[in-house]
């Protein structure tokens, strides 16, 4: 799946883990998602890499606020 776009990425999101991000708007804070904590992160990570086939720097991604803050750093390591 192309990751490319930020309605891709929340498709993936939601066919992936049921995780429909439209709604609760734009920019929400992943702390503020009933369905996050820690294990749909790592999910998230292993998906993100199996899809794209490279390896992400964990760091950055364990200090996104927000989806979109995730999707950026996916976008930067293309």
């Amino acid at each position: 799946m192309n990751l490319g776009s930020l309605d891709d990425f929340h498709r993936l999101l939601h066919d992936e883990f049921n995780l429909d991000l439209r709604a609760h708007g734009p920019g929400i804070r992943l702390a503020d998602l009933p369905q996050w904590d820690s294990v749909l992160l790592l999910q998230l990570i292993t998906l993100i890499e199996e899809q794209t086939g490279r390896r992400l720097p964990v760091r950055p991604i364990l200090e996104a606020a927000t989806i979109e803050d995730i999707h950026a750093l996916v976008k930067e390591q293309e």
